[in-house]
């Protein structure tokens, strides 16, 4: 194991920079977007990372999914990927924040990858994850990632916990309901040098937009029967449409990135999204699933104060089931 662990950090840590040349080219040059002051490139310093995959159902995956260009990578088996992450920003132009995403793997095309392709060709296969839900700290966290980068952010009341064996997260809406609780068993350190991009795909305005953020860290990673999590869905609004997607009890994979340096790409796609009819368009936009209005960010500030704290103490999250078991009821039930 020693052995492959060696292979895999000389291998991993010999990837260039995922960071495009422009990119670079800003550095030191200032901006301000709606409002928002930015140095670029947009970038975080000494982020902390969770992050966890399950196995769902690749046919309600699908059915989640907007528009007609958007398909759920599969694993075969009939089964899909849902990828839960959580980053403690600690130094953002946007100050401190935590961002607690929920979103399904998928490709972007005119048809379905084939199994497991998507993994080895991300660039080709577009390959990217549909962000179902985006809760965050702050209100200048939701006035940036929605109005300028399409992202489904909402405020929500949000923490982030680190400790010798594990690594947790939860998430209430600012009415108190309980939307995520995810808890991962730390792995085994690796050390694996992780440069990557990831591809959001996010429905804002009835268009399906896509952003890039590029990750630098050095991270500790659990795959199969070596990766222990647990996810608990509660109430929220935000979290329904992941209730019917037949969420895994067990984890494909588990990574801990203690510090982590992000850069977020300051150009971004958009297409329309399409139904067979406008009444059909009229009917998704009316269910949500082609995103919110224009209207979602008119008026919101810079502000920069945290909600309460989620609510630790209410059964099905922290002391409720050890690492290792997956629920998906509502808040309280047994």
């Amino acid at each position: 194991m020693n052995a492959v662990l060696t292979v895999a950090r000389t291998v991993l840590g010999a990837l260039p920079s995922p960071v495009p040349r422009r990119q670079r080219r800003l550095a030191g040059r200032a901006a301000r977007v709606d409002t928002i002051p930015y140095a670029l490139p947009v970038s975080s310093e000494d982020s902390a990372v969770l992050m966890a995959a399950f196995p769902i159902s690749l046919a309600a995956a699908r059915d989640a999914l907007p528009g007609e260009e958007l398909h759920p990578v599969s694993l075969g088996l009939g089964k899909g990927v849902l990828v839960v992450t959580v980053v403690d920003y600690r130094a953002t132009d946007i100050g401190r924040y935590i961002e607690y995403s929920l979103a399904i793997a998928c490709t972007h095309g005119p048809r379905p990858a084939p199994p497991l392709l998507p993994m080895a060709l991300q660039r080709t296969l577009r390959t990217g994850q549909f962000v179902v839900d985006l809760p965050v700290s702050t209100e200048v966290s939701v006035k940036g990632g929605k109005g300028i980068w399409g992202m489904p952010k909402h405020q929500a009341r949000l923490d982030f916990v680190e400790n010798d064996r594990t690594v947790s997260a939860q998430y209430d809406d600012l009415d108190g309901r309980l939307g995520a609780y995810v808890e991962i068993e730390r792995p085994s350190p690796t050390a694996l040098p992780l440069r990557m991009a990831a591809a959001n795909y996010c429905a804002w305005r009835g268009m399906l937009w896509r952003s890039t953020v590029y990750v630098d860290a050095v991270g500790d990673v659990a795959v199969g029967p070596g990766a222990r999590a647990r996810l608990v869905l509660g109430d929220a609004p935000g979290v329904a449409p992941l209730r019917a997607l037949g969420i895994g009890r067990r984890p494909l994979f588990t990574a801990y990135l203690p510090s982590a340096h992000g850069v977020l790409d300051d150009h971004d796609e958009s297409w329309f999204l399409t139904a067979p009819t406008l009444a059909a368009a009229d009917a998704a936009t009316a269910a949500g699933r082609f995103g919110e209005p224009l209207e979602a960010v008119v008026g919101l500030g810079r502000g920069e104060q945290w909600p309460p704290p989620p609510d630790r103490s209410r059964p099905g999250v922290e002391s409720d089931a050890p690492v290792g078991s997956t629920r998906h009821e509502g808040a309280g039930t047994p």
